[in-house]
C-alpha cells in the first residue's frame, strides 16, 4: 500500500491520459483511481487497499464481488440486454416492482422503476401534481420540502433541495417552497430538540396556511436527514407531518434514498418509525450497487390516479433506460438475497455492536447518532486541532482515508454506513481507525 510516512495517498495518474478526464469529481492529486473491489475493500491502481464504512455512498450494502448478483445480471445479458420501451416491458423488471411493493408497507400497490434517486424524487412531483388534478384539484401544485434537505442533483430536485449552493445554477422550477426541520431549529434557537420538533410542526402548519392549503400538492422529507450529519427526528414529528398532510389532503412523499432496502433496521425507514406516507422514493442499495436503479413505490390511494387512461399515459413517459432489464436483473437479485439474508435483522446485529464501538472511540468529542447501520457523528470541538484547510468533518474524513478508511465528512459532521455483510472484524477495524483519525484531527478523548 504506497504511501509516505505521513500516510499521503498515492495515485498514479503519471500512467493516466486526462486530457479529456471523465468528470465526475473535480480531479486532483488526491483524486483516487479505483482499480477492483471484494467484499467490502477496495484497491486502488498502486495497489492500496480501503476498508469502505460507507458502502460506497450508502450502495453496495452486500459488497463488492457478490455472486448471486454478478450471475442474475451476466443471465440477463444473454438472454435479453433491453427491450423497446415505448412497446413493452420485460418480466423481470415485472417481478422486481411485484417484490418492491411486497417490502414496503401493506397499503403500497405499485412500482415506477427508474434509474436513479434525482429522477425518483423528480417522478414522485410529477405524480402528486397529476393526483390532484385527476381528483379535481389542479390549483394544488406547490411542493413543500427542508431547508438543508437533499433530494438530487438533477434540475427539478435540486430546487427541492433546500441548501443555498444551488442557487448558482439559478431559478429552479416553480412551486417549491422550504420549511424548517427540527434539528436546524433546534440548532439556530438553542431548544431542545423535542420543542423544535413541535415548533417545526407549527412552523409547517403555518406555511401551508400562508401558502393556500389549496395550492399545497405534497411534502417531500427524508425521514432522516443525511446532510445534517443524518439527523434523526425527535418522537412524534413524523406522525405528526402524516396528520397535517391528512388535515390538508397533502401528498406526504418520503425521500428514503438513503434511509430504505433495510438500512434503518427494518425495510424502509416508514416502518422503522411507524408512519405510513403516500410515496416512498427508493434507491442507492436497491440494486446493490451492480446497475443503475431507483423506484417510486406508490401507494394505493395514489395509484388510483393510474387506472384510467389519461392518468395512465400521462404518467408514463420516462427515460430510455427506465426498466431496464439488466438493471431489474441486479435489482431482483439484490431483494431475494436480502430476503435470504434477513438484512434488517442482520443491520440491527451489527448496529448494537459498532454503536457502542463508536461511542467508546469517540467519547466526549461528539454526538453519535444512528438509525441501523446509518450513522451520523457531529463534532463539539470548534476547531480541529491539526492545521487544516477544511471543516473539522472533512479533516476527520480526510485523515481516515489516509489510513484507509472511507466514511464521508462535510462541516461540522461526519456519516457512516457499513455493509450488510461486514464481519465484526471489519467493525473492529473501522472502530480503531476511526479512533486513530479523531486523535489526530481533534485530540485524545478529554
Amino acid at each position: 500500500m504506497p504511501s509516505d510516512d505521513n500516510n499521503t495517498l498515492i495515485t498514479p495518474w503519471a500512467a493516466i491520459d486526462t486530457s479529456a478526464f471523465c468528470f465526475e469529481v473535480p480531479h486532483s492529486d488526491e483524486t483516487i483511481l479505483f482499480e477492483s473491489a471484494a467484499g467490502v475493500r477496495l484497491t486502488d491502481a498502486s495497489g492500496r487497499e480501503y476498508l469502505d464504512a460507507l458502502s460506497g455512498v450508502f450502495v453496495t450494502c452486500f459488497g463488492y464481488g457478490c455472486e448471486p448478483i454478478v450471475e442474475a445480471v451476466t443471465r440477463q445479458v444473454r438472454r435479453l440486454a433491453f427491450n423497446p420501451p415505448l412497446h413493452g416491458t420485460s418480466r423481470t423488471a415485472i417481478e422486481l416492482a411485484t417484490e418492491l411493493v411486497d417490502l414496503a408497507p401493506a397499503s403500497f400497490r405499485l412500482a415506477k422503476l427508474v434509474n436513479g434517486g434525482s429522477e425518483s424524487v423528480e417522478a414522485a412531483i410529477r405524480l402528486a401534481r397529476l393526483y390532484h388534478r385527476e381528483r379535481g384539484n389542479p390549483g394544488k401544485y406547490k411542493v413543500l420540502s427542508y431547508f438543508h434537505g437533499y433530494h438530487g442533483a438533477t434540475f427539478g430536485s435540486l430546487t427541492v433541495t433546500g441548501r443555498p449552493d444551488t442557487s448558482r445554477f439559478g431559478p429552479g422550477i416553480p412551486g417549491i417552497v422550504h420549511v424548517w426541520n427540527p434539528h436546524s431549529l433546534a440548532q439556530q434557537l438553542g431548544v431542545s430538540l423535542e420543542e423544535a420538533g413541535s415548533l417545526a410542526l407549527a412552523l409547517i402548519e403555518q406555511t401551508i396556511e400562508a401558502e393556500g392549503p389549496d395550492s399545497v400538492a405534497a411534502l417531500f422529507v427524508e425521514p432522516v436527514v443525511h446532510l445534517l450529519g443524518m439527523a434523526v427526528p425527535p418522537p412524534g414529528f413524523l406522525p405528526g407531518l402524516r396528520r397535517l398532510c391528512d388535515k390538508y389532503n397533502i401528498v406526504l412523499a418520503f425521500d428514503e434514498i438513503v434511509t430504505g432496502f433495510g438500512r434503518t433496521g427494518q425495510e424502509f425507514a416508514a416502518q422503522t418509525f411507524r408512519v405510513v406516507p403516500d410515496l416512498i422514493c427508493a434507491g442507492k442499495g436497491i440494486s446493490g450497487g451492480y446497475a443503475p436503479l431507483a423506484a417510486v413505490l406508490i401507494s394505493e390511494r395514489i395509484a388510483s390516479v393510474l387506472e384510467t387512461g389519461d392518468g395512465a399515459y400521462a404518467f408514463a413517459p420516462s427515460h430510455t433506460y427506465a426498466a431496464n432489464p439488466v438493471a431489474a436483473a441486479a435489482g431482483l437479485a439484490a431483494v431475494r438475497l436480502f430476503r435470504e439474508l434477513d438484512a434488517p435483522a442482520r443491520a440491527t446485529r451489527l448496529s448494537t455492536k459498532l454503536t457502542a464501538l463508536l461511542e467508546h472511540a469517540l467519547g466526549d468529542r461528539g454526538v453519535l447518532r444512528s438509525a441501523g447501520l446509518l450513522y451520523g457523528i457531529t463534532l463539539t470541538a470548534a476547531e480541529p486541532v491539526a492545521a487544516a484547510k477544511t471543516s473539522p468533518g472533512q479533516a476527520l474524513a480526510q485523515a481516515c482515508l489516509r489510513r484507509g478508511l472511507i466514511i464521508r465528512g462535510q462541516d461540522d459532521w461526519v456519516v457512516l454506513a457499513p455493509a450488510f455483510v461486514s464481519t465484526d472484524e471489519d467493525l473492529d477495524e473501522i472502530a480503531a481507525i476511526f479512533r486513530a483519525a479523531l486523535d489526530e484531527v481533534l485530540g485524545g478523548v478529554r
